[in-house]
């Protein structure tokens, strides 16, 4: 909307995505931080509260009456900023809101259902869930490929040219990095902030990013293929407000949690954004504690099933932790310390090519 200020009245500075960009952040920001407090006293009321697995660390079971479905605030506050701050022009934009708003579905349904029936194994039976977010991905594939004729080459860190291009196939991998980057936040999702921080800081990585090769000159001198893409930095801005709202009634110790409305949204997005920055493999730097998360569970599953042993004391890996005595805030300090080094290392990568 305000860049619509600038073609209707010729105000230059609203013409600037820099300038936009901050405006979706602070709007995302304050907008969480009104809403939040009362969301959090209405779920209180309306005994909106997460419930346990009963397979979870004895500590947990005391965060049994904190109120959840915060994603459904923060991710309803991104939108509204996106949208007051975005070229509706931009195909790519609506993209990222159209991300926004399918996940954020898929994870409220999920949130209500264990809401409803106290009960955590209540929720979207894993096949269901599975299914809608493949649903949802491939709509957001299609959309790429079909409405926005997005360029289909495969791209590596550290190489100025493609190795091939994955024609009709590039459908099928973008599937795949949204709905493992949405699952992988959504496993990290165990702790008060843990997930909250290192998404931040991938948003952070990830607006450089489209920032850069939505910029001819910029993407021009650091050998990067130019898209239409920087309208998208405006929506990282806004998820980026969005979260430091979020955080600051999320960090230790809790006054509500995000849910699955918010961490399988910010990772779908964080796919998304991947995808159309060709970062599909830097990701897993970018969103290392994401993987290291996911890999946890995936080893454990497959040492049990396999070997008929557990490698960690209980997976995901910060559970692991949990069991090993390490005091909460300290496992947490420490995974947001591990993502922040990543997504540097993922930023000095842009002048390596």
């Amino acid at each position: 909307m305000i860049y619509y200020l600038h073609e209707l009245f010729g105000i230059n500075l609203f013409g600037y995505i820099s300038v936009r960009a901050g405006f979706s952040f602070f709007t995302a920001l304050f907008l969480t931080m009104f809403l939040l407090p009362k969301f959090i006293r209405w779920a209180k009321q309306t005994s909106s509260t997460q419930p346990i697995n009963k397979f979870a660390p004895e500590a947990h079971q005391l965060k049994s009456k904190t109120p959840t479905m915060g994603g459904v605030v923060f991710i309803f506050s991104a939108i509204v900023a996106s949208l007051l701050s975005i070229r509706f022009t931009n195909l790519y934009a609506i993209g990222a809101v159209l991300v926004l708003v399918l996940f954020s579905a898929i994870g409220f349904i999920d949130d209500f259902a264990k809401v409803k029936h106290n009960q955590n194994l209540a929720g979207l039976k894993a096949r269901t869930k599975l299914f809608l977010q493949i649903g949802a991905s491939f709509l957001i594939a299609g959309y790429l490929c079909f409405v926005v004729d997005f360029d289909t080459n495969f791209y590596v860190p550290f190489l100025k040219t493609p190795l091939f291009d994955m024609n009709s196939f590039a459908i099928i991998l973008w599937i795949l990095v949204i709905i493992a980057a949405s699952n992988a936040v959504n496993l990290t999702d165990g702790l008060d902030g843990l997930a909250t921080v290192p998404s931040m800081a991938a948003f952070a990585t990830l607006a450089v990013f489209t920032y850069i090769i939505g910029n001819v000159k910029f993407s021009s001198y650091l050998l990067y293929p130019h898209f239409n893409i920087g309208e998208v930095t405006i929506v990282a801005t806004a998820l980026i407000g969005a979260l430091a709202g979020f955080l600051w009634y999320n960090c230790y110790p809790a006054e509500i949690f995000m849910g699955d409305s918010g961490s399988l949204t910010i990772g779908a997005v964080m796919g998304y954004m991947a995808i159309i920055t060709k970062n599909e493999i830097l990701l897993i730097l970018i969103g290392f504690i994401f993987v290291l998360e996911t890999v946890s569970v995936i080893l454990q599953v497959g040492s049990f099933r396999f070997r008929k042993k557990r490698i960690f004391l209980m997976a995901p890996i910060h559970h692991h932790f949990e069991m090993k005595k390490w005091a909460e805030s300290k496992i947490i300090v420490r995974f947001w310390m591990i993502a922040v080094l990543t997504n540097i290392l993922a930023l000095i990568t842009l002048k390596i090519r």
